[in-house]
């Protein structure tokens, strides 16, 4: 690895182009609908044993598109109750995208917001300093295990924030994603980060069946477009493939035999098909709901 790599979290704005050219250029939100709409009111549909006020915990939140539709499902289910939604998320940027979508967004009436602008981690710490009772029927965390030191523990963590009939939703990349084949074969040249942790649900399963917690597990078949990563010079393939590694300029500071060794591998058939000239891209996620 070379001296000049450096993770792309270390530079919010470009993390934050990155990942919402990725939403752009993916059908990662899509995927994710497709499961809100025809799964999850299913699981929603038995927390809280008839109570009439839910307690929901929102973790790595971004701008909360995904949890306005996670709440109005839940609201579909329980309609009528009051709902108290906790968000964690540390950027400010995304924070106050929140907040502007929640004005313009009707149906809220029966729902209040308390955003906590920090890390997982820091939430965790916060939780037990005080040493609260309170627990959760519904705790969330989206694509943003990758981003903690310790995904185990804090699935620990969370699972013990649960009501007696809560459930606790992970969604990551697919062990059978391009993702994951390019994080296996490529961890030790990218993942520079203790932060930055290459896992899936496959790993997540794994940890889930050692502790003999109940869950369901559900893949969600999703696909990015990374043509333009291959043509020389374009901006915005410059920043999917910071994205695809995680990688603050991949294509500038990364040693040439390396670069070269990963464009080569994202053409292989374990992470792409070719559609119409279009190099599309395995996105695969799965979904994860864990019981008390």
């Amino acid at each position: 690895m070379a001296s000049s790599m450096k993770t792309l979290l270390s530079d919010e704005s470009r993390y934050l182009k990155s990942f919402n050219l990725f939403l752009d250029r993916s059908t990662e939100h899509k995927c994710m609908q497709v499961f809100i709409d025809e799964i999850l009111p299913g699981e929603l549909a038995s927390i809280g044993d008839g109570k009439c006020s839910f307690n929901v915990l929102g973790v790595g939140s971004g701008a909360g598109a995904v949890d306005l539709q996670l709440l109005s499902k839940l609201q579909s289910k329980h309609p009528g109750a009051s709902v108290n939604n906790e968000i964690v998320e540390p950027s400010s940027e995304q924070i106050h995208n929140y907040k502007v979508l929640v004005a313009k967004t009707p149906n809220l009436e029966n729902v209040s917001f308390n955003w906590n602008k920090m890390t997982s981690s820091a939430y965790e710490n916060h939780v037990k300093e005080k040493k609260e009772n309170k627990t959760f029927d519904f705790i969330h965390m989206i694509q943003m295990l990758y981003y903690v030191s310790d995904p185990a523990a804090t699935i620990k963590f969370m699972h013990s924030l649960l009501g007696p009939k809560g459930k606790l939703l992970i969604i990551l990349v697919s062990g059978t994603s391009g993702w994951s084949h390019l994080w296996k074969t490529f961890k030790h040249q990218l993942c520079f980060n203790e932060f930055s942790q290459y896992i899936s649900t496959q790993d997540i399963t794994e940890y889930l069946d050692s502790t003999g917690l109940k869950y369901q597990h559900y893949d969600l078949p999703s696909y990015l477009d990374i043509t333009e990563c291959f043509t020389e010079g374009d901006e915005k393939g410059e920043l999917l493939m910071d994205f695809l590694t995680e990688t603050c300029e991949f294509n500038k500071t990364a040693p040439p035999d390396l670069k070269a060794e990963i464009m080569s591998f994202l053409r292989q058939p374990e992470c792409i098909t070719e559609e119409d000239g279009k190099i599309i891209f395995n996105n695969t996620l799965g979904a994860i709901v864990v019981e008390p």
